[in-house]
């Protein structure tokens, strides 16, 4: 899901930029392919173009259903991540890049500044798929709490969605707290009387910040 969840992040800078500059921002987003590469830190061989269609294309068929923000009288939403994407062209069939619609839901929650965690740039250096769904969750849980966030190492494994053994994960884990490679967070892999192991980040404070 990384290259799906970076577009999203990527969508969201876009709006956040718009606004900030004084333009009207919109869910209806124009770009070419090699600015939103280029933004995610990915290479604009043939390759990651095809990724990224694949993404956007991921992103245009799964639906989500919420409660969050659910409207007085409503129970669920439900939307795709994407409204709908198109490749662009002018009149002799040269490429102009691709225009994509955003949801209601996703485009009022970015414009709510409550609801929104800045991402920090050095998040996009960050090579290992492991490195960028760890620091988007633990942005999440983390984010606004001084004291930072835990998660019990087997549930921080079924909540990934990982298909490789649980072993196998708790050792790409450790190898990403052994790094302390996450911008802006410090790691720690703890063990309880119980045995039970529990990975504990916490903000690193900005003026210890390189």
């Amino acid at each position: 899901m990384a290259l799906p969840a970076d577009i999203l992040i990527w969508a969201a800078s876009q709006i956040i930029e718009a606004r900030d500059a004084g333009l009207c921002p919109s869910r209806l987003i124009h770009a070419r392919p090699h600015e939103i590469l280029q933004f995610i830190g990915r290479g604009t061989s043939l390759r990651d173009y095809q990724r990224l269609k694949a993404a956007l294309d991921r992103l245009q068929s799964t639906t989500v259903a919420t409660s969050i923000r659910a409207l007085d009288g409503m129970r669920m939403h439900r939307f795709s991540w994407i409204n709908e994407w198109k490749q662009l062209a002018n009149a002799d069939g040269i490429p102009q890049g691709i225009a994509l619609i955003l949801p209601d839901w996703f485009y009022a929650g970015v414009l709510d500044a409550a609801l929104i965690l800045t991402i920090d740039p050095a998040y996009f250096t960050l090579t290992g798929g492991t490195e960028r769904w760890l620091y988007r969750l633990v942005r999440k849980h983390a984010g606004k709490q001084p004291g930072g966030w835990q998660f019990d190492l087997r549930h921080l494994y079924r909540k990934s969605g990982c298909t490789v053994r649980y072993s196998d994960f708790t050792r790409n884990l450790r190898a990403v707290v052994a790094r302390q490679s996450l911008p802006g967070y410090l790691l720690h892999i703890q063990q309880l009387p119980s045995k039970q192991e529990i990975l504990i980040f916490r903000p690193v404070p900005p003026t210890a910040r390189g």
